[in-house]
């Protein structure tokens, strides 16, 4: 697929999404959308493609959704045609047309099967805030600026930032930053933990690429998908022991695989490991597991 809106450039198994309306501080519109969910898709597939960094071209990272339509930007009977109805007149909220676009983008980047970075290298507000926030590792560049604006345009917080961003920050600091909708500095979202580390503009995709290599040179591509899927599911976890008996799984299957067995030799012989199994061809059996109505 030839893309309009983003750049897919793959290089030594780290593949770098930038979203690419550098014109419009890389606005988000309907094809990005679905250009970057596309864009995922095949890095899941891709083998070759050990570790993900996104990032904006130009001077920002992402100023949200485009408004170019205006007072109809977020009107979904206007821009995508009238919603199903009930029999009773409601709306049928099941209907796709109902479904905000930054949510497809974050439960997309939630599935995936790489770890994601997030290089922010300039602006990140409303859609370019929330779509960092299901990536794993999120740094920033000292011209970064954060909003999470919804309560100031009359919306609602969206791409499933009302579960994300709590977990990420805590509820107190969640709250003050949505409440508000103001926009803040770098040096603010690394005090509340929305980055977890800030560097001058010049050695962002550097520092990015350093950490991606370390992941890509160094890790089972198994054992690090599991272990994303694992951090981020058990967040919704009532008790300890789903974790266990999904790392129990876990350990079982993983123990058994010739990566373990490589990763142990390799210690012991103080070399490099040369991790053979592949994602997704080599995922254990009882992954997916939450499709499971219960475990057993």
């Amino acid at each position: 697929m030839a893309y309009e809106t983003i750049k897919y450039d793959l290089v030594d198994q780290i593949l770098t999404i930038t979203l690419n309306r550098p014109e419009k501080l890389n606005a988000c519109t309907a094809l990005m959308e679905r250009e970057i969910v596309d864009a995922f898709d095949r890095a899941d597939e891709n083998n070759d493609v050990r570790a993900i960094i996104v990032t904006g071209e130009g001077r920002a990272f992402c100023a949200g959704a485009d408004l170019s339509s205006g007072a109809d930007t977020f009107d979904r009977d206007t821009r995508r045609g009238p919603v199903k109805r009930l029999p009773n007149g409601a709306v049928d909220y099941s209907d796709p047309k109902v479904s905000d676009g930054g949510g497809k983008i974050a439960m997309r980047i939630f599935k995936c099967l790489k770890p994601v970075i997030a290089a922010v290298n300039g602006p990140a507000v409303g859609m370019g805030a929330t779509m960092q926030l299901a990536m794993d590792i999120r740094i920033a560049s000292e011209a970064a600026r954060f909003g999470f604006v919804f309560s100031q345009r009359g919306l609602v917080p969206e791409g499933a930032s009302s579960w994300f961003l709590p977990r990420v920050v805590g509820i107190a600091q969640a709250l003050e930053w949505s409440l508000s909708g103001r926009v803040f500095p770098a040096q603010e979202a690394l005090a509340g933990r929305l980055i977890s580390k800030l560097v001058p503009s010049d050695q962002l995709l550097p520092t990015a690429r350093e950490l991606a290599r370390e992941i890509a040179d160094k890790t089972s591509p198994v054992s690090v998908a599991l272990i994303r899927q694992l951090m981020w599911r058990m967040l919704g976890a009532d008790d300890p022991m789903e974790a266990h008996k999904l790392e129990s799984r876990g350990m079982y299957t993983r123990g058994r695989s010739g990566d373990a067995k490589e990763g142990v030799m390799a210690f012991l012989e103080k070399r490099s490991a040369i991790f053979k199994d592949k994602v997704p061809a080599d995922m254990p059996d009882f992954f997916p597991w939450w499709t499971e109505r219960e475990y057993k």
